[in-house]
């Protein structure tokens, strides 16, 4: 193979264009009739949440390339001009079919379960009564409606909140003309009304919209002016946060400041009714400085992810996944007593097969453990309401040494994090933001404990964040471990992100930004040149994203040699596979399930002595260059094998497994005649969950 061709922009996928392929296999688990219906709603809801942040933060970010007039870049050399016009294709297919399945499928299935959302030509009278009684008594007092003139100007739009734009003719009271308005949806009120049952004609599970209702009595709010139309519209805005870490004094007063003003940064894009008249679309358009492009209309509720709702108020289990419950190993149910567990053997957990409990219940013993001297951990994302929070902060009132390090630029996150920062500085506990330039993305904890006179070090590490909620839906490993060369470095590497200072060299963690892409280079570049000596070559590496392109190129080079390369790549993957010459040897695939793919695990065959790592980091440009990650070995035999036996799985999977195709689309896998189905999530559902827990799985 000729390796000088490596870097042919053909030979890469556009990043961009990745996030929204994935979203398109997110969007079939909406179309497929298997699922049940209320988790079918939830997925086609989980695509426009998708949508929203790729807005806000890629798209706003193309945009302000193209008008900066950057030079094209990246692997694949795509100009912001060529991607946002493959975007506006795209992401125009996918929001037609997100409505498309709504008004065909969706709806019309949940009416089957008798489950309505009701429009407002349907409503009976006692219906339309009541409705009116609301809107006069609960919408009609918290609105500003606002018509428009030289006194009244455009008001501000808040980021992705729901909006009215009315065509008025008429005089208005003060004796002028006046032909628009804008009203604005109360952030207070639920988008989604439950009617009550004891209506007329109404059953239990019976919906209307918000904007049905203001749509319905808008006329209301312009007496004496006649409406020529009423039509929603949202504006999605830039998010992302611009703070110059070099130039501040204190990281969380600038965050704090920069997220109040970023709900109004420039507008991205402009969702609006299908039936808005061009006329007042050009107008929006117009006032918020966008392009044609930018504009996406839908037959439905422009904020449609509200429409999820639907899935917690109605009380249909039938309609939704059976519920199970997490397992915990058989050690667990021997020796409950973590440290007791951890002191004498590591101990894997497999996320949401298997518990998160233990990962809380460590914490909180060791807030309670009087021989517990120290605990340290960082928290990237830990959620609004977090027990584990609650038992650091009693560890630091119980007087022990409790330090955190607090990521507060953890996307969309930081608002929680910046509460829960408050929180524990509040008790005393030794709380850092990290480190300027560098996103603290590992997730480790350290606990340090007198024992016989002695001190000794326990770890958790892990390849997901600490937050028992996404710890149900996500899939991840945790690592419990006493061993000295393993938690000596975690100390390390707390001390170096406390106090600054470099740390000797690590025994068995390989930490970014500093080691980790070196590695990973060296341990590809070892499979091919076990391959070009005439041994075997074989890399698994399951990851998030896959964009850095030293690393592409790397696997490129291995594919070249012979290594058998297989890729798990959940999401991103800028890797093109199957290319002559290039890419023959690489397999890609990604699995869409009911849980969220989110583990990190590189396999390397090594000619025999088999390598396995766990690590907080994908294959991306910021985890190995901008963010601090840590990178595990797995070492002890059994768990090894385990985990090479869960990569096999993923690799045998074709129920919801999607094969990259060369062309950068994906292909869904299906059983071949008489090949039995597997599912690498149904699989550890049932091998790992607590037993009987899965009633119909």
């Amino acid at each position: 193979m000729d390796t000088t061709n490596l870097n042919l922009p053909e030979h890469f996928i556009n990043r961009e264009l990745s996030v929204l392929e994935f979203n398109r296999r997110v969007l079939a688990q909406a179309a497929d009739p298997a699922i049940p219906l209320l988790e079918r709603l939830k997925f086609l809801c989980i695509v426009s949440t998708n949508l929203d942040e790729f807005f806000e933060i890629r798209v706003s970010g193309l945009q302000q390339r193209e008008e900066a007039g950057a030079a094209p870049s990246g692997p694949e050399m795509m100009s912001a001009n060529q991607a946002l016009k493959e975007i506006e294709q795209t992401a125009g297919e996918l929001i037609a079919e997100q409505y498309r399945l709504l008004n065909e499928e969706i709806i019309p299935g949940l009416a089957g379960e008798e489950i309505h959302i009701v429009r407002r030509e349907h409503w009976n009278p006692a219906q339309r009564e009541w409705l009116h009684d609301f809107f006069l008594h609960e919408v009609v007092p918290t609105l500003s409606p606002i018509s428009l003139d030289p006194a009244r100007p455009f008001p501000r739009i808040l980021n992705k909140s729901l909006n009215f734009i009315v065509g008025l003719e008429g005089i208005h009271a003060f004796g002028r003309p006046c032909d628009r308005a804008i009203v604005q949806a109360p952030r207070s009120l639920p988008r989604l009304i439950h009617l009550p049952a004891d209506l007329d004609g109404t059953e239990a599970n019976d919906f209307v919209f918000l904007s049905s209702i203001i749509h319905a009595f808008v006329d209301e709010l312009f007496v004496g002016m006649k409406i020529s139309g009423c039509y929603q519209f949202r504006i999605t805005r830039n998010s992302d946060l611009y703070v110059d870490e070099e130039e501040v004094d204190n990281l969380m007063r600038a965050i704090e400041g920069e997220l109040a003003s970023n709900r109004y940064g420039a507008a991205v894009r402009l969702e609006l009714a299908h039936r808005c008249p061009d006329d007042l679309a050009n107008y929006l358009l117009n006032v918020f400085e966008l392009q044609e492009r930018d504009l996406y209309r839908v037959q439905g509720p422009v904020n449609l992810n509200r429409v999820l709702a639907i899935y917690d108020m109605t009380d249909r289990p039938d309609l939704k996944y059976p519920p199970f419950t997490p397992g915990l190993p058989e050690a667990v149910h021997e020796t409950p007593d973590m440290f007791s567990l951890i002191a004498k053997r590591d101990l894997l957990l497999n996320h949401p097969y298997e518990s998160f409990g233990p990962v809380v219940e460590m914490i909180g013993s060791a807030a309670q453990d009087p021989d517990v001297m120290a605990i340290k951990m960082t928290l990237y994302r830990a959620g609004q309401q977090s027990p584990i929070v609650d038992h650091l902060v009693a560890a630091a009132q119980a007087g022990k040494e409790v330090t955190v390090v607090v990521e507060l630029r953890a996307r969309f996150d930081e608002a929680a994090n910046i509460a829960f920062a408050n929180r524990l500085q509040e008790v005393g506990a030794h709380v850092v933001y990290g480190v300027v330039g560098f996103k603290t993305h590992c997730k480790m904890t350290l606990i340090v404990r007198r024992e016989n006179g002695q001190l000794r070090r326990y770890a958790h590490l892990g390849t997901g964040n600490y937050h028992p909620g996404t710890a149900r839906v996500y899939t991840d490993y945790g690592l419990f471990t006493s061993d000295a060369d393993l938690t000596e470095d975690v100390q390390n590497l707390f001390l170096q992100l406390t106090s600054m200072a470099q740390t000797p060299p690590l025994k068995k963690l390989v930490q970014a930004p500093f080691k980790l892409h070196d590695h990973l280079l060296s341990l590809i570049d070892q499979e091919t040149a076990n391959a070009n000596a005439g041994g075997t070559g074989h890399i698994v590496a399951k990851v998030n994203s896959l964009v850095e392109p030293e690393i592409i190129n790397a696997l490129y080079r291995a594919s070249g040699a012979g290594v058998i390369i297989d890729l798990i790549v959940r999401g991103i993957c800028c890797l093109r596979p199957g290319i002559p010459g290039v890419s023959d040897n690489i397999r890609v695939r990604s699995i869409v399930g009911r849980f969220l793919e989110h583990s990190r695990v590189y396999y390397f065959h090594a000619n025999g002595d088999e390598k396995v790592w766990l690590a907080s980091a994908d294959w991306m440009d910021r985890n190995v260059f901008r963010r601090v990650e840590v990178c595990f070995p797995v070492e002890e035999a059994e768990m090894k094998q385990r985990l090479i036996g869960d990569l096999d799985l993923n690799l045998q999977d074709n129920s919801g497994a999607w094969e990259l195709q060369s062309s950068g689309t994906w292909t869904r896998r299906q059983p071949l005649p008489g090949e039995d189905i597997v599912s690498v999530q149904q699989h550890l559902l049932e091998r790992l969950a607590e037993s009987g827990s899965i009633s119909q799985s």
